[in-house]
């Protein structure tokens, strides 16, 4: 089970009720009122770094959270608040993904490291970062809500985001998930905030000795990515999705390369070199997608070696996973299976789940044994938050580890379930104790460096031959192209260092 949200809010509770008071802007100069002083900040942002440690986990390679560090560090001393004590740290997600908490808190997914090309791109999507919390960004956008009535909800940066690849109308199914700390509070920075950070971002580059220019790369790779996804979805024979990963406030992707350009095009300078090849040898071996700790999905497959359970989909369907729940989802996004770990305060007989946790008004248990494992299936009547009464039904399963686990139905509606309900039983067959084969399988994906490959006479090189060997099964041709920079053309010279997935 994995973090899949894209932002991290901090609790309202927090900051409700602080009074106003004016501070100097470090960027600007300028007076301006606000509900979050220099050490309200400070304070916030570490209590909001232990929640973003809890949703993501920090990766754990420290010669990697070195060298993020020691690059975010040498931006950060270039910067306006270079008092603060700043803190950058990788995060064990894959979701393409950065952003910062007040105070000095920046992060990047290693995600969004698989798909930088230089330590210079890299610089430009922290120096991003950097610029958020330089100019109070956080700190301005709690004092507008408070002021307009709405509850100050402490705000990340999602300067840098992309969403993976969903499943449609799979929302409807997730509603049916407990939310994380995150789920409920995405939001962006305005418009002016946004390109603020890119001109910040852009000087630090300058006076760390990058070229400014890094940063339309990193937008050319979330350009790429949003044609990736269109090019799979006509592939798969549906329509692209809407470019969702922002909210409408925020400025599209088309048009911030527009700007960040015309700004990159305005410093001039001798500059460092992009240090590709240093940064290709920090990240060589780094976990490429889903990791052990947060389980593995593996064509219909989905396998978690903490927990010591495996699970595969029916045909069709999709695995999603999150913090909070594995959800198994039909083709439609209409219905799925959701399967959740019980809190052990809930109860350890399987009685005790289904008054602690179901809280049933009426209903029939059915004892079964899923592939040797106890397990209780339950279908009855209980109350909503309405009071009113509704259908249900569940099943808990002992695992392994003494852990028990429910695994609910979900659906958009009754028609919605009777057509999926075969699907889901089956689903809920396939839940097992780790197999051996399944642990061979739980092999995580690590990033790896190679030659570019040339082709010689009737034998096809390039990214064709390196696909051949990769494990990705989804156009890996265009997704080694996507991870190494290219995806939109252009080709690297033979013998040039390009990375693949192992």
């Amino acid at each position: 089970m994995r973090h899949r949200c894209l932002a991290l809010c901090l609790s309202a509770a927090l900051l409700s009720g602080c009074a106003t008071s004016t501070v100097t802007n470090p960027v600007t100069g300028l007076q301006e009122r606000t509900v979050m002083s220099v050490e309200s900040e400070i304070a916030e942002g570490k209590k909001g770094h232990a929640q973003v440690l809890q949703e993501y986990g920090a990766y754990p390679d420290a010669r990697l959270q070195a060298y993020v560090n020691d690059l975010g560090q040498r931006l950060a001393s270039q910067s306006e608040r270079n008092q603060l004590e700043w803190h950058f740290t990788v995060l064990d997600s894959p979701e393409i993904n950065a952003f910062a908490l007040p105070g000095g808190y920046v992060y990047v997914t290693r995600g969004i490291m698989a798909y930088m090309e230089s330590e210079a791109d890299l610089a430009g999507v922290i120096g991003h970062e950097i610029g958020h919390v330089t100019a109070r960004h956080g700190a301005q956008r709690a004092t507008r809500q408070q002021t307009a009535g709405l509850g100050v909800l402490a705000a990340t940066l999602l300067g840098v985001a992309l969403e993976g690849a969903g499943v449609p109308g799979a929302g409807q199914v997730a509603g049916q998930v407990s939310q994380s700390v995150a789920a409920g509070y995405i939001a962006s920075y305005g418009r002016d905030q946004e390109l603020q950070a890119d001109q910040l971002g852009a000087e630090y580059l300058s006076r760390s000795h990058y070229d400014p220019r890094n940063m339309v790369d990193v937008i050319k790779v979330l350009k790429n990515q949003e044609r990736f996804a269109d090019d799979m979805a006509r592939a798969e024979g549906r329509t692209p999705p809407p470019h969702t990963n922002w909210l409408a406030s925020h400025p599209s992707n088309d048009q911030r390369l527009q700007e960040i350009t015309q700004i990159a095009d305005g410093y001039r300078g001798t500059y460092l070199d992009d240090s590709r090849s240093r940064y290709l040898k920090a990240i060589n071996g780094m976990t490429y997608g889903e990791s052990r700790e947060q389980g593995l999905t593996r064509g219909q497959n989905f396998y978690h070696e903490t927990l010591g359970i495996a699970l595969t989909a029916p045909a069709g369907w999709k695995v999603q996973n999150s913090t909070e729940a594995i959800t198994l989802v039909n083709g439609e996004g209409t219905a799925g299976l959701v399967v959740k770990l019980v809190p052990a305060k809930a109860g350890s007989s399987h009685d005790e789940i289904v008054r602690n946790v179901l809280a049933p008004i009426s209903g029939r248990a059915e004892p079964l044994t899923l592939n040797g494992l106890s397990a209780t299936h339950y279908v009855g009547m209980r109350s909503n938050q309405n009071g009113e009464a509704q259908s249900f039904e569940a099943t808990i399963v002992s695992g392994p580890g003494a852990q028990n686990y429910l695994l609910g139905y979900a659906a958009k509606d009754a028609q919605a379930l009777q057509r999926a309900y075969r699907q889901m039983r089956d689903a809920e067959g396939s839940f097992r104790a780790l197999t051996a084969a399944d642990r061979a399988a739980a092999r995580p994906w690590v990033v790896k460096t190679v030659p570019y490959p040339g082709s010689s006479a009737g034998a096809s090189g390039g990214f064709a031959l390196l696909a051949k060997k990769s494990p990705l099964t989804q156009a890996p041709e265009q997704q080694l192209r996507l991870i190494n920079g290219v995806y939109a053309g252009g080709e690297p010279k033979a013998g040039q260092l390009v990375k693949v997935v192992e």
